[in-house]
């Protein structure tokens, strides 16, 4: 278990759970990342917004630990990560989405909860929190996981990754290929994640639904930040620009 030295409640509450600092970030010799800067406390939702390409996924590919910056710091609860490799922040508390899912397709939905109990829950407790969370996969417990639904594969690869209890949580595209009544689904339960105190970071190119339950906006446009704040801040012209704008 790796010690990240987690602060008192009081201390924990004067700063980010989570914060990249001008962080630059590169493919080869291909810098894709130019100085992005962003953090998210407890409790919060950090929308990243932009079109396909603007560096939102590397950026949490920094913040997982899955790629090293190439200058700039990963900072989670107050200390440098630079290097840190993602089983150390997997295992401290921040736990990763990525787009296209993570299920075993192969096994069926209990099969695949059970892989989640290397952290020390419980079959039992796994399948509790997960059912109570996602009643549809409750009554899909026996179904290849394969033969799920679009929106239901997404529910299980939710359930697999918040059945650690995460303190971070990156979420990359939960949206892409999903109906937008499934779409409203798992973003009612990331508002209901954040609000239990989980610090949320979601990396979206549709920008309507992810307003609706962030409480800060950063908006991503060829590996900078060109705008930031609160939902109700962002300027029309910019969600215009870059996001196609936000009406629903």
């Amino acid at each position: 278990m790796v010690d990240l030295d987690v602060p008192t409640e009081t201390a924990a509450d004067s700063r980010p759970v989570l914060e990249l600092r001008d962080v630059h970030a590169a493919y080869g010799q291909i810098e894709v990342l130019h100085g992005i800067d962003f953090s998210v406390a407890s409790g919060g939702v950090l929308a990243l917004l932009g079109p396909n390409g603007a560096g939102k996924s590397t950026s949490l590919r920094v913040a997982s630990g899955q790629m090293v910056p190439t200058s700039g710091c990963l900072h989670v609860l107050g200390r440098h990560c630079n290097g840190l490799k993602p089983d150390a922040l997997s295992r401290a508390g921040m736990c990763t989405l990525p787009d296209g899912r993570g299920i075993f397709p192969n096994l069926t939905v209990t099969e695949n909860l059970r892989l989640m109990t290397f952290g020390g829950s419980t079959r039992a407790q796994v399948e509790e929190l997960t059912f109570a969370r996602f009643p549809r996969l409750s009554e899909r417990r026996g179904q290849v996981a394969g033969t799920l639904s679009g929106g239901e594969q997404q529910m299980l690869a939710m359930a697999r990754t918040l059945s650690v209890e995460p303190a971070v949580l990156l979420l990359d595209e939960i949206s892409m290929g999903l109906a937008p009544m499934i779409v409203a689904e798992l973003y009612e339960l990331v508002a209901q994640i954040a609000a239990e105190g989980v610090a949320v970071v979601l990396a979206e190119q549709f920008a309507a639904t992810a307003l609706g339950v962030a409480t800060h906006v950063a908006v991503v446009v060829q590996g900078r930040i060109v705008a930031s704040g609160t939902p109700d801040a962002l300027p029309d012209d910019l969600a215009d620009a870059y996001l196609g704008g936000v009406a629903a």
